[in-house]
This record gives structure tokens, C-alpha cells and sequence, in this order.
């Protein structure tokens, strides 16, 4: 169990609700970090700046505004530019994961994942 960074907010986007209830449930139980939680690239773009998170987990394939775009216009604005992300994505088939590190992004997370390590792979990817 993570504890040492009980203060840290992750907001989750992602548009499978199976996939929002395991990461959620892992995250909470797992460790102390509270979960925000978006069903899409727009939402989550309105969330992150309500909530300024301390990370995004973000999946590439969802309808309306996809991973590529909503990283886009988060790194196009100055006040949330900064705060890391992490791909949860299981089109790593489609590019590289050097590819999707060079758009920005801190790491990445294949799917399927497993659960039980979810919460040290993120720990570990942000130096948490």
C-alpha cells in the first residue's frame, strides 16, 4: 500500500465504465490517493481545470475527443500544461511507447493491466 502520498488527487478519463470502476476501486483501496473521475476527453478537460489534479491517468480511444487531442489542448494551456499524464491505453500496438512519450506524456500503462500492481506502476512512473 502506498501511504506516503495520501494528499495526491489522479484524475481518471477514461469512457469504459468497467475500466473507471477497477482503477477507481484499486486507487482508493490500494492506496490514500483520491480519484476524480471523467467520461470523456471534453470532461476531463473541464475537470482538470476545476480540480488541477496531481496526475491523469488517460485513455487514447474515446469518442468525441480522443487521447491525442485532449493532450493537445492540455499542454496548449500554461495553467495546466504541467501536470504529468499517464496513458492507460491498449492501443500501444498502434505506436510506440517512445511515440507517446514524445506527445508529452510521463508513461505509459498498457491494458489490460493488472490491478493489484496499478497503484506502485503509477507510484513508480511519477516518483511518488
Amino acid at each position: 500500500m502506498v501511504t506516503a502520498s495520501s494528499d495526491k488527487t489522479l484524475l481518471l478519463i477514461d469512457d469504459e465504465y468497467m475500466i473507471r470502476q477497477v482503477v477507481q476501486v484499486c486507487l482508493e483501496n490500494l492506496s490514500n490517493w483520491k480519484t476524480t473521475i471523467a467520461t470523456s476527453g471534453k470532461e476531463g478537460l473541464t475537470t482538470v481545470a476545476q480540480v488541477k489534479p496531481d496526475a491523469i491517468l488517460l485513455d487514447m480511444m474515446m469518442p468525441e475527443m480522443n487521447g491525442f487531442d485532449f493532450l493537445e489542448k492540455l499542454q496548449a494551456d500554461d495553467e495546466i500544461a504541467h501536470i504529468p499524464v499517464i496513458l492507460l491505453t491498449s492501443c500501444t500496438t498502434l505506436l510506440s511507447h517512445r511515440t507517446l512519450l514524445d506527445l508529452g506524456c510521463k508513461g505509459v500503462i498498457s491494458k489490460p493491466f493488472e490491478p493489484i500492481t496499478l497503484v506502485s506502476q503509477i507510484a513508480y512512473i511519477l516518483g511518488w
